[in-house]
């Protein structure tokens, strides 16, 4: 029988009246196999995945096929959210085999839990150049049956293959020289016309992207600014972003931001705001500060997600591709339907948002401002109450479904980006904002200083990984910077001491994803590419050197530096894998302290502190000091203290700190670019 209604995963819930036996992972799952000798099917998704849907109405909610799949294997059905851990593991063994990774996974395993075979989406008969899922069941069967020789090749194989992965071989560590040679290479991917990388689809690769306004940064090269700005610019005003509600689609499905995969996920709008925030630092846009604004109104609108005491709230994973079986149905639009709605005001709007007879996608209208500009007040005036009208309308039709489970890691994204926005824009709700889902998961999904990853309907579950420390940790480090207090850096001390504990590897060096004391896997792989979210040893080496900044203390040095070498390389295309590891390099290299040294509520070290924060310089990290704390001994500030009982700021390099400033326009001298 199906034993997924006791789980608290939306994904898993989706499928909990399907006629497939499905089973959650666990012991008892993996026992069921061993005892039954029976070959386990492995089907990886999550609750907004649009062939995810497809791929279950085809399949799993078929009869003839859920009899075939229980009659041959144990059925075992994985949230890819919930347990990112298992999900990597079984997408690298994809991988290995030569396969293109994505979800529905779909994967073969024996009783303990190792692949020997794997795919993604299987439709129900031959097409696409793929086989039936009936004749692939039967083919899979029957070679665990009676060829295990061949299935025990593939398992060795594999099984020696992944284990590689917890081993990689060190470099020799990075140089600035790398890391420039690495953003050079990086430019030949530009699509300089429409943005983002050439091709389709199209992905908003926000830590790529920030790697390369980094390197515009440090280089002062206008061609690497501009490959940042034309994709922002036209990720703002295309269908993949949404006019009416706010937020980003997780991508785009041509080559011009038009049609989006209409998903939207938390951490893409978390790692946009946190991107677009640097940029405006620099450009003042205000289509991004726009976009800012309304995309976080969106997440407090849309993606809020109470604790049962009504205290404090976090935000949920994702909202759905599909509404009413439909990719998109909710948020597209007919030409009739706007003529209706906005009557005399409709041919100006449809001119401003691209809505012509017959539309633009499958006789549908997607609102898109591609290639203009921002209006002017009063058009915008206008537009605005145009867009409202129609969102009030939307907002009757049938919505996506949400994915409200609390996700640790990916609220520490947007933790940290709602920080740095309210520091820089002067928003101080949104500051309270981030502080307020800080304290749900330090409340909610922590348990004797320990995290867990997944929170939903009053239960925390399943052992955290290494992103939910490192994020989590990092969105401390941003509150600690924005706020000046100090339990913010004492809890990213604690995170970062449970990560050292339960994740590195002493011998080695490098981060695993799972902790030492998570039993059910059947390898601990390190991971350091960056994907739709940076990895958990990139985010680990920025967390290492705001550490370092914050306390002085060597030991975050040398471990940032150790994580470094193990995953260094000279191949510009293997470094341009991992640019969130590259950033946190720069910051740990040649980053910029700016020591504020003030009470946490003087007005003038407040005013120090937010000048630092807003200012376009290049990757820093904002130290608040009390007059009265010294600074260890190693720190490059040590001994320094305020000017005539000012508040007073230090910017230092290295070993060598400026001379003191004791007012904004100071501080904004000697901060280097």
């Amino acid at each position: 029988m199906n034993r997924l209604s006791q789980e608290i995963s939306p994904y898993l819930l989706q499928h909990k009246d399907n006629p497939v036996h499905w089973r959650a992972w666990g012991e008892e799952a993996l026992a069921e196999a061993k005892r039954e000798d029976k070959p386990i099917l492995l089907s990886v998704g999550y609750a907004a995945c649009h062939w995810c849907h497809v791929m279950a109405h085809e399949s799993f909610e078929n009869d003839e096929i859920a009899a075939l799949m229980n009659a041959l294997f144990v059925n075992i059905k994985v949230d890819r959210e919930e347990r990112p851990d298992l999900d990597g593991i079984y997408q690298s063994a994809l991988a290995l085999m030569g396969e293109r990774g994505g979800w529905p996974l779909t994967m073969f395993l024996t009783p303990e839990g190792e692949p020997f075979w794997g795919g993604t989406y299987f439709p129900p008969s031959p097409r696409y150049g793929r086989p039936g899922f009936p004749q692939l069941l039967h083919a899979i069967a029957e070679a665990y049956r009676s060829d295990r020789a061949k299935v025990e090749t593939n398992v060795t194989a594999l099984r020696a293959a992944l284990a590689k992965m917890q081993a990689p071989e060190p470099g020799n560590g990075l140089s600035v020289e790398a890391i420039d040679e690495t953003a050079r290479f990086a430019l030949r991917l530009i699509d300089t016309h429409h943005g983002g990388t050439a091709g389709a689809p199209k992905f908003p690769q926000p830590t790529f992207f920030r790697f390369l306004w980094r390197a515009y940064k440090r280089r002062g090269e206008a061609v690497f600014r501009d490959a940042v700005t034309v994709t922002l610019d036209a990720i703002c005003q295309g269908g993949i972003y949404d006019h009416l509600a706010g937020g980003f689609a997780r991508y785009s499905t041509d080559d011009v931001w038009l049609v989006p995969h209409f998903e939207k996920m938390l951490y893409d709008n978390a790692l946009l705001v946190e991107l677009m925030t640097e940029v405006w630092r620099e450009t003042h846009s205000p289509l991004y500060a726009r976009r800012i604004a309304e995309t976080i109104d969106w997440a407090m609108s849309e993606m809020c997600v109470e604790a049962p005491d009504g205290e404090v709230f976090a935000f949920a994973s994702a909202l759905d591709a599909d509404s009413e079986g439909v990719e998109g149905k909710y948020y597209v639009w007919d030409e009739a339907e706007i003529d209706a709605v906005l009557g005399a005001d409709a041919p100006a709007f449809k001119a401003a948002y691209g809505v012509r007879p017959g539309g633009n996608w499958e006789g549908t209208s997607i609102l898109n401002r591609t290639g203009m500009g921002l209006p002017a007040d009063e058009e915008e005036r206008s537009l605005a109450e145009c867009r409202a009208r129609l969102l009030a309308v939307r907002r009757e039709r049938v919505a996506p479904g949400r994915d409200d489970k609390v996700l640790a890691d990916w609220n520490g994204l947007m933790i940290a980006a709602l920080a740095e926005a309210g520091a820089v824009f002067a928003e101080p709700a949104w500051v309270e904002t981030a502080a307020t889902v800080f304290r749900f998961v330090t409340t909610h999904m922590s348990e004797g200083g320990r995290l867990k990853h997944v929170w939903r309907a009053g239960q925390a579950r399943h052992p955290a990984v290494l992103e939910d420390y490192a994020n989590m940790a990092k969105a401390a480090l941003a509150l600690y910077q924005v706020t000046a207090e100090r339990g913010y850096l004492d809890q990213a001390i604690a995170w970062a001491g449970v990560a050292d504990r339960h994740f590195h590897d002493d011998a080695a060096g490098g981060y695993f994803v799972s902790a030492d004391d998570t039993t059910d896997v059947i390898a601990r792989p390190k991971s350091v590419a960056d994907n739709a979210v940076p990895s958990g040893n990139g985010t680990m080496v920025e967390v290492l050197a705001m550490l370092f900044f914050a306390t002085g203390e060597t030991h975050y040095r040398e471990r940032a530096e150790r994580s470094v070498r193990l995953f260094s390389g000279t191949n510009p295309q293997y470094l341009l894998s991992i640019p969130g590891m590259l950033t946190g390099y720069e910051l740990l290299e040649s980053g910029a302290q700016v020591v504020i040294v003030a009470d946490p509520e003087d007005p003038a070290g407040v005013a120090l502190r937010q000048a630092a924060l807003r200012a376009p310089a290049g990757p820093r990290f904002v130290l608040p000091v009390g007059p009265d704390q010294a600074l260890p001994q190693g720190h490059p500030a040590s001994g320094k203290g305020q000017v005539d009982g000012q508040a007073t700021a230090y910017v230092c390099v290295g070993q060598t700190c400026t001379m003191p400033a004791t007012s904004p326009a100071e501080l904004l001298d000697r901060l280097p670019g």
